[in-house]
């Protein structure tokens, strides 16, 4: 939550979420005055960057980081970076870790409630627009081939200029969901103001913490990858977000269990039909 959050903090709060980041062990022996003087912040902007971080106080803090403490020497899954001298099996495994390590992170900073209200606003909708860039526009196409495969109408083009397009044309009956793992992707968030303007609900799926497309959305749901932002392409982050729309799809799915089978077992007919070898 801390490295998620980071970019958005302002200075002082940054000095002390950079000493709890740098030295967490030092961190969890001190008091919040402490904390102050040892990271050149105050006692207030730490008060701050715990209600930031949606905790209750201080000592909810430090027992979060306890809590990562020992669960980071436990189970050895910190974020590993990939050097030019790895061999195939050290990269496989690195790869799959940073996977798990991002899952089991996103599970820990979900905000069930947020997720349950961007379910029953799929739930309701008569039509789905999904918005991506990039690797996130692979998440958004996912998301429409599941939701379609249950007749829920929806969209996810590849276009930025059908997107926006069909952003404007949506109504009061439908709801945008947009994928960006930075919440900065500016033709993303012109979407969702379009969106916004036709009168349609929006949810954003985006990295935890503060951005300009979680400040705008309905409903914000905050994802954690174990990614630097000089990456050679999207790598966790694109499965968190992946797991994520299948954890919506398959709780809408469940919702409407008879009427989710029967055209999930008419498309599978269909395709086995028309496009598998005999």
């Amino acid at each position: 939550m801390l490295k998620e959050s980071f970019p958005a903090l302002n200075p002082s709060e940054q000095k002390a979420a950079r000493f709890t980041l740098d030295f967490p062990e030092q961190m969890v022996q001190m008091t919040v005055s402490e904390l102050a003087e040892a990271s050149g912040s105050s006692q207030s902007a730490i008060i701050r960057l715990c209600k930031t971080l949606r905790l209750k106080g201080y000592q909810e803090l430090k027992l979060c980081v306890a809590g990562d403490l020992q669960g980071s020497s436990m189970n050895g899954d910190e974020y590993k970076e990939i050097n030019p001298d790895s061999d195939v099996r050290t990269v496989a495994a690195s790869v799959s870790n940073n996977t798990i390590f991002s899952i089991n992170e996103t599970l820990k900073v979900l905000d069930m409630s947020k997720l349950q209200s961007a379910i029953d606003l799929i739930e309701k909708a008569q039509r789905i627009d999904f918005y991506g860039s990039g690797a996130s526009q692979l998440v958004a196409q996912d998301a429409q081939v599941k939701f379609m495969r249950i007749n829920k109408a929806s969209t996810a083009y590849a276009d930025n200029h059908l997107q926006l397009t069909s952003a404007v044309t949506l109504t009061s009956d439908d709801v945008a969901v947009a994928f960006s793992n930075s919440g900065e992707t500016l033709q993303t968030v012109e979407c969702i103001k379009a969106a916004k303007q036709s009168g349609a609900k929006t949810i954003g799926i985006t990295r935890y913490g503060n951005s300009t497309l979680s400040q705008l959305v309905d409903v914000h749901i905050g994802t954690v990858s174990a990614e630097s932002d000089v990456r050679s392409a999207a790598t966790s982050s694109r499965i968190v977000q992946l797991n994520l729309v299948d954890i919506i799809y398959l709780t809408v799915a469940g919702h409407q269990y008879d009427t989710s089978l029967k055209y999930l077992n008419r498309s599978l007919n269909a395709i086995k039909k028309s496009f598998r070898v005999k």
